[in-house]
């Protein structure tokens, strides 16, 4: 049940934007504080005030608005979450879908405060093809931690249902995440015929690693949906992974890359925050738009 919709048009934001939180109201500085440095840091709550909506007055032609933000009921959650759409300005139609999953401590106003829509509108203005971005609000690293919030179940029941209303379409054809968000996009991609780019990915090459992070209900449910458990339920030729070489979680993307052998594969100097997401994103765009 969709019970608000927020249109936004706003202008492209630039890196100074993003990292320092301009009045525009994207992100605060808090905000970005609260998850851009280690995936196991557990945030405080932020709020984010909604824009005000566009006029609805009747028009002949109505225009797209590059971001949607529409606030639903989750049944497989239990909760209310945010459904936002990013589609490259001025691009109609029933666009593909690269879902986008978000990391610990943050929801999906994570692509936004990063420019994901005014990259996008880069990206296909330089030949991309183009396609749409749709993030959701997730937690527990995008696995159940009870039967009554179980994120997986939302991508796979719900998900679609929700697209088609925004005129997309209805399954994804590519997955991305950063950090906690890349774990569960390669979760979603072992049982999905999508494309997946892991950023940063929070992986964990054992159990006392996994266990730490108190999210997962046991030892079996973390084997079940470790990535670097079930490298074989992946197409390597459509999975890329960036990792900063500073990131703690480094040494466990380079033993993706030795296993899986992706079509991506770029370790680089950066870390786990901010700053390095903003370098990448725009390669990861350029590698979903190649695949969709």
């Amino acid at each position: 049940m969709t019970t608000r919709t927020d249109r936004q048009d706003r202008p492209p934001l630039s890196r100074r934007t993003v990292l320092a939180a301009s009045a525009v109201g994207l992100c605060s500085a808090a905000g970005l504080g609260a998850w851009l440095l280690r995936d196991d840091q557990t945030a405080a709550p932020t709020s984010t005030a909604p824009s005000p909506p566009l006029s609805t007055s009747p028009s002949a032609v109505r225009p797209v608005e590059p971001m949607v933000v529409t606030r639903l009921t989750s049944a497989a959650r239990g909760r209310e979450v945010d459904l936002i759409v990013m589609r490259p300005r001025d691009v109609p139609g029933e666009l593909p879908v690269c879902l986008a999953l978000h990391g610990r401590g943050a929801s999906a106003r994570m692509f936004a405060d990063l420019g994901v829509p005014s990259m996008l509108t880069a990206a296909v203005a330089a030949g991309v093809p183009p396609f749409a971005v749709a993030a959701v609000d997730g937690d527990t690293y995008w696995v159940a931690a009870n039967p009554a919030d179980d994120p997986q179940r939302m991508l796979d029941q719900e998900v679609p249902g929700w697209l088609a209303a925004q005129g997309l379409r209805p399954e994804p054809a590519a997955v991305m995440g950063i950090s906690m968000g890349a774990y569960g996009a390669l979760n979603y991609a072992r049982t999905h015929p999508v494309a997946a780019a892991a950023i940063s990915p929070a992986l964990f090459g054992s159990w006392p690693d996994a266990r730490s992070r108190g999210v997962f209900a046991d030892r079996a449910q973390w084997e079940a949906t470790e990535p670097l458990r079930h490298t074989a339920d992946l197409t390597a030729a459509k999975v890329g992974v960036w990792c900063g070489n500073a990131d703690p979680f480094a040494p466990v993307a380079r033993q993706l890359i030795k296993d899986l052998r992706p079509a991506a594969a770029v370790m680089a100097p950066g870390a786990h925050d901010v700053d390095y997401w903003i370098r990448v994103l725009p390669e990861v765009l350029r590698f979903v738009g190649s695949h969709v």
